[in-house]
């Protein structure tokens, strides 16, 4: 049925996030909620070992815009967001982490720029808060010494939190590629693209996994 073709996929990368991974959920609906059209959150609960699959399975028992991707075994972040793409049914897609750290509320500007014609809207952080003066300074010389090595424009400062329009997404599953680097990659396929400035938030709970 076209009418229930989903207008947003967001697809949610997450290992062992019991912490934080029911008040994620609860954020991500209260936006998507908000934007008055068809949405599915994708989970992919990455071989976790604590209770991420539980809290995600009873969610999905509860709320039909709640799809739960599991895998038998950790096989990284990159695969993760790989398999949300696979099968995400939206006219576009988000790729968002499990910890809060990007900020959901962000995704409304970020369709708004996709409706304006962008085919990627990616989110540069201007700020990141409770992260060492290490992380920050190595995250910084990392982004612009893969910036230098390349041919083709990968925007610095920039993760993986991004909406893609479904082109995108579909030129990203010809690539065979197995070790990915996702947000390498869609910076080289050459799509359309801008950027939303936005501070990092420290985590709500617990540690980085990944």
């Amino acid at each position: 049925n076209v009418k229930d073709t989903p207008l947003c996929s967001v697809i949610v990368p997450a290992f062992n996030e019991d912490e934080v991974i029911y008040e994620t959920y609860k954020r991500l609906k209260t936006v998507l909620d908000g934007i008055s059209a068809p949405y599915e959150i994708l989970f992919v609960n990455d071989g976790s070992k604590d209770n991420t699959g539980a809290i995600l399975s009873h969610i999905c028992d509860n709320d039909k815009n709640i799809k739960l991707i599991e895998f038998s075994r950790n096989f990284g972040h990159q695969i993760a967001i790989t398999a949300g793409m696979d099968y995400a049914k939206g006219d576009c897609i988000v790729v968002i982490d499990a910890d809060l750290q990007d900020p959901p509320e962000l995704i409304p500007q970020m369709i708004d720029e996709w409706k304006k014609g962008y085919d990627v809207v990616y989110g540069r952080r201007a700020e990141r808060k409770g992260e060492t003066f290490f992380k920050k300074a190595t995250a910084s010389l990392f982004y612009r010494f893969l910036k230098s090595m390349t041919e083709f424009d990968i925007p610095v400062d920039a993760g993986d939190f991004r909406l893609i329009d479904k082109k995108v997404c579909d030129a990203m599953k010809k690539i065979k590629e197995r070790n990915r680097y996702v947000r390498g990659i869609i910076s080289w396929l050459g799509f359309k693209q801008t950027a939303i400035y936005y501070t990092r938030e420290k985590r709500l709970a617990g540690t980085t996994k990944y």
